[in-house]
């Protein structure tokens, strides 16, 4: 069974490729992304998140909303700002975040290989936010934001790449934010049948962000499929934009939490529950608390920082069937949210947020000090070799447990549907 297959990509002219690449619909709100693109009319952000282009008391789930991405969509192919490819290949995407460097090989990846778990997940999604990808993604008639899969390292597919990016790039340039993208199109033949042929003798791969976009395009195949008598699964609505990093490349940041109250405990109430855990130690400053190894975590209450250190009792001490339970979103998750704070399920309860390790612990205390917050959880960052773990064992992670960096520009290559 195929894991990945060539493509015609739809991409901006090269004249326009900074113009045209924007963060992801999903780390900007609706505010920031309307201040980014309100002077560039060929911002992608015009088409992954259109909420910014109709009025502010809209919702941003409207049905309008959707063919407002659809109209702009339209617009950017028609006026030349995109553009599709005439023939299917392969595309290496390198990205470069001060002294990290990752290389990624962009194709579409199969959902019935998805769905049967050669694609392997290691979350569950919110509802809310799948429907939202699925309703965009079916009005638009294309993938516009790439699913980033990551496998096991090979030096083949190392050695393969290696010699695409000895070849002048299509696109390269700085970001606003310092990252700089370079975009290659796999134009050898036989490197992109060796690249293919690589890439699906591969046991796996794994979904490393992008949960929700993967299962939505699921659903939107199964739409697709069933308004299509002529279904042959050859379609390309039956694959997924990707990009696809060696997992020795890969950087995970932080993913913190931000708590609306303190389930009716005082400060101090709270305090003496979390002893029971948990040592504790206040220190003077975030970056004196954020945690530098697993079973240490930081909490902001009250203009204050405090160390907590997981007492040994409570440190999982064998290695169970569900590698899951290691981790430090678990332990915070057992220990914390369920037993004092009466959170249960972070994926729907609306008294924790998540704040990606990207902002730093600043952003954490302009949360409670100034966003309505009570309280804030600086955690360790899960490992790559335990995001694995936890999927090859068929186990999910509490959501967001990771947060990956540098994030993959939106814009640069787009998938359309049949």
């Amino acid at each position: 069974m195929r894991l990945i297959k060539p493509f015609r990509g739809i991409r901006p002219k090269k004249e326009l490729a900074s113009k045209v690449a924007s963060h992801p619909y999903d780390v900007i709100n609706r505010v920031e992304a309307k201040q980014i693109a309100c002077n560039n009319p060929y911002s992608f952000l015009h088409i992954n998140k259109p909420e910014i282009d109709v009025s502010d008391d809209i919702d941003a789930y409207d049905p309008i909303v959707y063919e407002t991405g659809r109209v702009n969509l339209d617009e950017f192919i028609t006026s030349g700002i995109l553009a599709q490819d005439e023939d299917e290949t392969f595309y290496i995407y390198k990205q470069k975040m001060g002294s990290h460097e990752q290389v990624g090989f962009v194709a579409i990846a199969s959902i019935e290989s998805y769905d049967k778990g050669l694609i392997k997940k290691h979350e569950f999604t919110r509802p809310d936010k799948e429907n939202d990808r699925v309703q965009h993604m079916d009005a638009l008639g294309a993938q516009v934001g790439p699913v980033f899969l990551t496998y096991k390292s090979s030096e083949i597919i190392s050695g393969l790449i290696g010699e695409v990016v000895l070849d002048n790039p299509e696109y390269d340039f700085n970001a606003d934010d310092g990252t700089r993208h370079t975009f290659w199109v796999v134009s050898s033949n036989s490197v992109r049948d060796e690249l293919h042929k690589a890439f699906n003798k591969l046991d796996c791969l794994y979904v490393a962000d992008g949960h929700h976009r993967s299962a939505a395009a699921s659903r939107v195949r199964k739409l697709h499929a069933d308004r299509n008598n002529a279904h042959s699964g050859k379609e390309s609505y039956n694959f997924f934009l990707a990009v696809l990093f060696p997992h020795d490349q890969v950087k995970i940041l932080d993913y913190n939490r931000i708590i609306k109250d303190l389930n009716g405990l005082s400060r101090d109430e709270f305090l003496v529950k979390l002893k029971e855990f948990f040592e504790i130690e206040e220190a003077k400053s975030g970056v004196q608390t954020k945690p530098e190894e697993p079973g240490k975590f930081g909490l902001y209450l009250d203009y204050s920082w405090y160390k907590l250190i997981i007492k040994p009792d409570f440190i999982p001490s064998t290695r169970r069937r569900n590698p899951a339970e290691d981790l430090d979103v678990s332990l915070m998750q057992k220990y914390i949210l369920s037993p004092i704070l009466d959170i249960h399920d972070q994926r729907v309860d609306k008294r924790i947020d998540f704040v990606g390790g990207i902002r730093g612990l600043s952003e954490l205390e302009t949360s409670v000090d100034n966003g309505g917050w009570r309280a804030a959880i600086a955690i360790y960052p899960t490992s790559i070799e335990s995001l694995m773990k936890v999927a090859d064992a068929n186990q999910v992670m509490p959501p967001k447990s990771t947060w990956f960096e540098p994030k993959l520009k939106s814009g640069l290559i787009s998938h359309l549907l049949d």
